[in-house]
């Protein structure tokens, strides 16, 4: 097993491959601190680690300076209110107004396996997979009871964190904050490494130095948020892609959060990540529970792309589930940059017939085939099929699209409401909004209550009833604003806090429901692009729409950054039509291939009017994404060069599991006058193994490729790439 308690030494010891983590229980009052996280050890014995055989000392050897134990000892969950001035992880408040609450080790339990998180996405893992140690701490006066919850894949390097909390108490309590990890350490020279961005160009990559106080990133919009992202990095100063220690947080979670790095005026590193808890008050009964999410935990010694592929196997393996989850995916075009909203029958079988004869093999219908839409400014939560554009029927359309040898597609937005929607007009107390307020729109569009059982319910028929009358084989399930005016009738007043969680919950209960009645199902989150491109989503769907903007050159920044937490199997990814709709831009239609081959693949344009040069390279891309996608799916990725640091160019690779094949990927955004080639070392190869580049004679060790390298001529223009692959001979 992957966890020991040593009962002498009071010592919890999670062992993965090669990291450990280690826990220990001090003092009579049994605070629960932190010892270690880092790269594998043998020992365990290590509390001097914790430094409480110096001053201030433990309260029973010196009660006089517990202000000072509090403030400085490795808390491994902090609480509010007792002394402890740093980042706390749970707060509440009492009837009586008090808001303290002090925790100490009661119990524990550690078995093999992991338990799912009812109501929540989460890791999973099998008894030969995984080991899990619960923790049990309690508040004595309060009566609270707070399990910490840890589990350790032994063989992916990763470690999760949730927080379970239960009212034992003798009266209701409210909790105001409960997040799911902390981490405590030594400061050595950190970097923070986060992602940034907003509609259109997200999840850029933002490093800088951790400094005193505190430094976060978050989002109180409902949903992870174009702008932020639930994902934080500690790397040391010297850490490169490639070598140095870096430590990885990531929230599996789609609605506010927080994460957060401190450092004190001792120059500790307290991290900590959860729920946001702007506007959080959850209302805890007398024996009631509340779960937290789960927050997962990476330790590299290998740099930053160590970091990320072990982010990568976990959630390929543990995290995405169903139909697609090993499983390549079939090649569509979506209808929207083609026809926005105007459409009809006859217009999408043109589109289909044409790329059914170019070897694609899914249309997908997009925003406007219901109700009175024909823009985006009416008829959201009316999901009836309108027949005056899909003349003929939708089980007519779906039929004649499947004749042709393709599946099909549709597009739906079930958490909104239009104002102008017969299901507004009926119900228009199921939008969120704060009673005798204007409330904001986005979009020409409210958010539903998702918190209210009838609202979910009514909105699952609605969607399912669409899904049962045809051969429907993929949604794009879209979500096109944040939300604001926070307040539901269907809640009592000292439960209005708990209406941001409880919407995510909502969410997360209509899509676990859908995936259960229509498991074949091929479902990719969207929202306003990449609004909601996180690992809560990824337990739903295996892939997420990475972004609106699908320009070429754009998307290199915005994949880049998303690579760096999650699978390229999960990243939406399209060719579009040029100009680009978004920047303007025009770039090869070759290049648009290549960087879309860097995740689901697709197109997102009038394959019937596309100019004849770029409709004739269509079936090369095919053969291109069915010759390399298992590859790009299941292998190691690996970062060789950074646009977003040099400006030039940029050059990933893949590489297989068993090292016996890479593709490599260069693309040169910016020609340069007079210039050599570029040098170009592989990563990741067998260096005692002889490869070949494809297309050429010449037999390399992979000790040459990876520490002499290749060279790339520069192609003549801008936004040109190459794909480069290399087997083993």
């Amino acid at each position: 097993m992957g966890i020991h308690f040593y009962e002498k030494e009071r010592v919890f010891k999670l062992d993965t491959k090669n990291t450990s983590y280690i826990i220990g229980i001090v003092d009579e009052e049994n605070f629960v601190g932190h010892i270690y996280y880092g790269k594998k050890l043998e020992d365990y014995n290590l509390q001097y680690l914790m430094r409480v055989d110096e001053a201030p000392f433990v309260p029973s050897m010196n009660n006089r300076d517990r202000l000072s134990f509090y403030d400085s000892f490795p808390m491994e969950y902090s609480t509010h209110g007792i002394g402890d001035f740093r980042s706390d992880c749970i707060a509440v408040e009492t009837l009586l107004g008090h808001t303290a609450l002090q925790l100490g080790y009661v119990s524990h339990e550690i078995y093999a396996g992991k338990s799912e998180l009812k109501g929540l996405p989460a890791t999973f893992g099998t008894e030969n997979e995984c080991t899990t140690l619960e923790l049990l701490c309690k508040d004595s006066v309060l009566g609270l009871e707070v399990t910490l919850t840890y589990t350790a894949f032994e063989e992916v390097d990763a470690i999760t964190r949730s927080v379970r909390v239960l009212n034992h108490g003798s009266e209701d309590i409210y909790l105001t904050k409960v997040l799911s990890a902390c981490l405590d350490m030594d400061n050595e020279e950190f970097d923070m490494i986060t992602l940034h961005g907003s509609w259109a160009r997200e999840r850029h990559i933002q490093r800088r130095a951790v400094g005193y106080g505190n430094q976060s990133s978050s989002s109180i919009r409902g949903e992870s948020s174009h702008q932020e992202h639930p994902f934080m990095a500690l790397a040391k100063k010297n850490a490169t892609e490639d070598c140095g220690e870096v430590y990885g947080f990531n929230f599996v979670y789609s609605g506010n959060f927080i994460a957060s790095v401190e450092m004190n005026q001792f120059e500790n590193i307290r991290a900590i990540m959860g729920i946001n808890p702007y506007d959080f008050k959850w209302k805890l009964e007398v024996g009631d529970s509340f779960q937290a999410p789960e927050v997962v935990l990476v330790y590299s010694d290998q740099g930053i792309g160590g970091m990320s592929r072990t982010f990568h196997d976990l959630y390929r393996n543990h995290l995405i589930r169903g139909e697609y989850k090993d499983k390549k995916r079939p090649i569509l075009i979506n209808n929207w940059e083609a026809t926005y909203f105007d459409f009809n029958t006859e217009k999408l079988l043109n589109i289909a017939r044409e790329a059914s004869e170019l070897g694609i093999e899914m249309l997908v219908m997009d925003d406007g085939w219901f109700g009175t839409r024909s823009s985006d400014n009416c008829a959201l939560g009316d999901w009836i099929v309108n027949e005056e554009k899909i003349n003929g029927g939708l089980t007519y359309l779906v039929e004649e699209v499947n004749k042709l040898g393709m599946k099909f597609g549709i597009w739906f937005e079930p958490e909104m409401i239009s104002p102008d929607s017969d299901l507004y007009r009926a119900h228009p107390d199921w939008a969120i909004a704060v009673p005798n307020r204007i409330a904001g729109l986005a979009r020409n569009q409210y958010v539903l209550d998702f918190s209210r059982k009838e609202v979910v319910d009514y909105i699952y028929e609605s969607i399912a009833k669409i899904l049962r009358s045809a051969n429907i084989e993929y949604v794009k399930w879209d979500m096109n604003r944040p939300l604001s005016d926070i307040g539901s009738v269907g809640l009592p007043a000292d439960r209005q806090g708990e209406l941001y969680h409880r919407y995510v919950l909502g969410v997360y209960d209509l899509q676990e429901r859908l995936t259960r009645e229509f498991p074949y199902l091929l479902l990719e989150n969207c929202s306003g692009g990449g609004a909601r491109f996180d690992a809560g989503m990824l337990y739903y769907s295996p892939q997420i729409w990475c972004s609106d903007d699908t320009d070429a050159i754009e998307r290199l920044q915005i994949q880049e950054g998303t690579a760096l937490v999650y699978p390229l199997s999960a990243m939406g990814a399209h060719v579009s039509d040029c100009p680009n709709h978004t920047v303007g831009r025009v770039t090869p239609f070759e290049t648009r291939g290549y960087v879309a081959l860097a995740g689901t693949f697709g197109y997102e344009l009038d394959v019937t009017k596309i100019p004849e040069d770029d409709r004739k390279m269509i079936p090369d891309q095919i053969q291109m994404y069915h010759k390399y996608n298992d590859l790009v799916r299941t292998g190691d990725y690996y970062r060789i060069a950074s646009y977003s640091e040099n400006h030039m160019y940029d050059c990933w690779q893949v590489v297989s599991k068993d090292k016996k094949e890479t593709l490599v990927t260069f693309i040169q955004v910016l020609n340069r006058a007079n210039s050599h080639s570029r040098r170009i070392k592989v990563k990741g190869l067998n260096e005692d193994k002889e490869y070949r580049i494809e297309g050429e004679d010449r037999i390399f060790k992979g000790s040459t490729l990876m520490n002499a390298g290749i060279l790339v001529q520069n192609p003549w223009g801008d936004f040109k790439g190459q794909l480069i692959h290399i087997v083993e001979c």
